[in-house]
C-alpha cells in the first residue's frame, strides 16, 4: 500500500473510530457480510459476526476504539435482556411440570460433571495453584445462551429436544452462580484480605439472585399490564422493548443480573399465552440486528495474541477439552438417569458449548475482588488469559456445533 494511502486510512481510522454511531454501522455491515458469508459456507452467521468483530477491533483493523466496549455495553445488555426474555417465555407452568425433573437431574450431573472434570485437569498439570483451579472450574460451568437461541429462532426448531435445551440454559446459568458464589464464600472466609466472611460472601450472591427475580417479576407483571391495554402489536412491541430497555438499566445500576431477571419477566409473561405470544413477536423484530451487534462486539474484545503465550495455550487447551467433556459427559450421564430420550442424551450437551456472557462477568468479578487478587497478578491474569482462550475458541466453534445439535435433535424426533 502506498505511503500516502496508508496515511489517509490511518488518519481517517482515528477520526471516525472513536465514533459509538460508526462503531455500530461498521459492526452491523461487517457483520452482515461475514455472516452471509458464513451461511453460504454452511456455517453458523454468528461465527461470521464474531469474525467480522475481531477483524474490526481494537486488536487488528483498530476500525471500532477499544475505549468504546464501554459504550457499547449497553447495546449487548439490551441483548442479553432480550434474549433472557424469550428464554423465559418458554419456561411455562406446564412445559415445566412436563421436563422439570429431567431438567434438573441433567443440570446437577453437568454443573458438578464439568466442575469436577475441569478441576481434576487443572490440578493434574500443577501449573496454578488449586485455588485458581477451582475458580477457573466453576467458571467452566457457565454456558453462553445467546448463541443457542439465535440458532434455534433461525432454524425456527420446535419440539421437545428446544424444550430441554431452554430449560437447561437458564438452570445451568443459575446453578453456575450459585457454585462460583460457594467459591467465592470460599476465598472470602479463609483468605484474609479484608474482603468479607463467608456468610457475607453468601448472602452478596443471594442477595443479587433474589434482587434479579424480584426485579423480573416486576418488569414481567408491568408488561402483561402495559401491552394487555394495548390493541396493536406494534404497542405491544413499544411497550415490551421499553420495560427490557428499564429492566436492563436498573439490574445494571443495582449490580444483578439481567440474564435471570429477563428470564423471570419473560416467565411472567408466558403465564399470559396469547400475550406472550405477542411479546415474542414484538421482540423477535428487534433480534436480528441486536444479534448481530452482540456477536460483533463480542469479536472485538476477543485476542489472537492469547496464543502466543505457551502456557496458556497449554492450560487454555486442557480447560477446552475437559469443559467440553465434562458438558457433554455430564449431560449424557443425566440425561440417562433421568430416562430422556436419546436424541437429548446425544445432542444436548453439543449445545452447551459456547463460553461467553456471564463467564466474562465472572472473570470481571475475579479482577475486581480483593479475594481473588489475593491469588497474585500473575495468577489473576493467566485465570483471565485462560477463560478468554476458551472464548475465543468456543464461541467460533460453538455456534457450529450448537447448529448440529439442534438439526440433530430436532430431526431425531420427527423420525420417531
Amino acid at each position: 500500500m502506498p505511503m500516502f494511502i496508508s496515511d489517509a486510512f490511518l488518519a481517517f481510522r482515528e477520526t471516525v473510530s472513536p465514533q459509538p454511531v460508526f462503531a455500530l454501522g461498521v459492526l452491523l455491515a461487517g457483520g452482515w457480510l461475514l455472516g452471509t458469508l458464513a451461511e453460504k459456507a454452511g456455517v453458523p452467521s454468528i461465527t461470521g459476526f464474531i469474525l467480522a468483530g475481531m477483524l474490526l477491533g481494537p486488536k487488528m483493523a483498530g476500525m471500532v476504539h477499544y475505549d468504546l466496549n464501554d459504550k457499547l455495553q449497553t447495546v449487548t445488555g439490551i441483548a442479553i435482556a432480550v434474549v433472557a426474555v424469550l428464554i423465559g417465555t418458554q419456561l411455562n407452568i406446564p412445559r415445566l411440570r412436563r421436563i422439570g425433573k429431567a431438567m434438573v437431574t441433567i443440570t446437577v450431573f453437568q454443573l458438578f460433571g464439568t466442575f469436577l472434570l475441569v478441576f481434576a485437569a487443572l490440578a493434574a498439570v500443577g501449573i496454578l495453584p488449586l485455588q485458581a483451579s477451582m475458580v477457573l472450574a466453576a467458571i467452566a460451568t457457565a454456558t453462553s445462551p445467546t448463541a443457542t437461541v439465535a440458532i434455534v429462532r433461525n432454524l425456527r426448531a420446535r419440539g421437545d429436544f428446544i424444550d430441554h435445551l431452554y430449560g437447561a440454559i437458564p438452570l445451568d446459568d443459575a446453578g453456575c452462580i450459585f457454585l462460583f458464589a460457594g467459591v467465592a464464600a470460599y476465598f472470602s472466609g479463609f483468605v484474609s484480605t479484608g474482603a468479607g466472611s463467608v456468610p457475607e460472601s453468601v448472602v452478596h450472591f443471594s442477595t443479587e439472585i433474589a434482587g434479579s427475580a424480584v426485579l423480573g417479576i416486576a418488569a414481567g407483571l408491568l408488561v402483561r399490564r402495559a401491552a394487555s391495554r394495548r390493541e396493536s402489536s406494534n404497542s405491544v412491541y413499544i411497550v415490551s422493548l421499553g420495560v427490557v430497555c428499564m429492566m436492563t438499566a436498573l439490574a445494571g445500576a443495582f449490580h444483578l443480573s439481567p440474564l435471570l431477571a429477563g428470564m423471570t419477566a419473560g416467565a411472567v409473561v408466558a403465564t399470559s399465552r396469547t400475550l406472550g405470544r405477542n411479546v415474542i413477536e414484538g421482540l423477535e423484530r428487534l433480534s436480528p440486528p441486536l444479534y448481530a451487534v452482540f456477536f460483533a462486539v463480542a469479536g472485538t474484545e476477543l485476542d489472537p495474541g492469547v496464543f502466543g503465550h505457551m502456557p496458556v495455550v497449554a492450560l487454555g487447551a486442557i480447560y477446552i477439552v475437559a469443559r467440553a467433556a465434562g458438558k457433554y459427559s455430564g449431560v449424557w450421564l443425566g440425561a440417562k438417569v433421568a430416562g430422556s430420550e436419546v436424541g437429548i442424551r446425544r445432542y444436548l450437551g453439543l449445545a452447551m458449548m459456547p463460553h461467553s456472557g456471564i463467564s466474562v462477568g465472572l472473570l470481571l468479578y475475579v479482577q475486581s475482588s480483593p479475594a481473588f487478587r489475593a491469588m497474585g497478578h500473575g495468577v489473576t491474569s493467566m485465570v483471565v488469559s485462560v477463560v478468554l482462550m476458551s472464548v475465543f475458541v468456543n464461541e467460533l466453534v460453538g455456534p457450529v456445533l450448537s447448529k448440529l445439535a439442534v438439526s440433530r435433535g430436532s430431526s431425531t424426533e420427527r423420525n420417531r
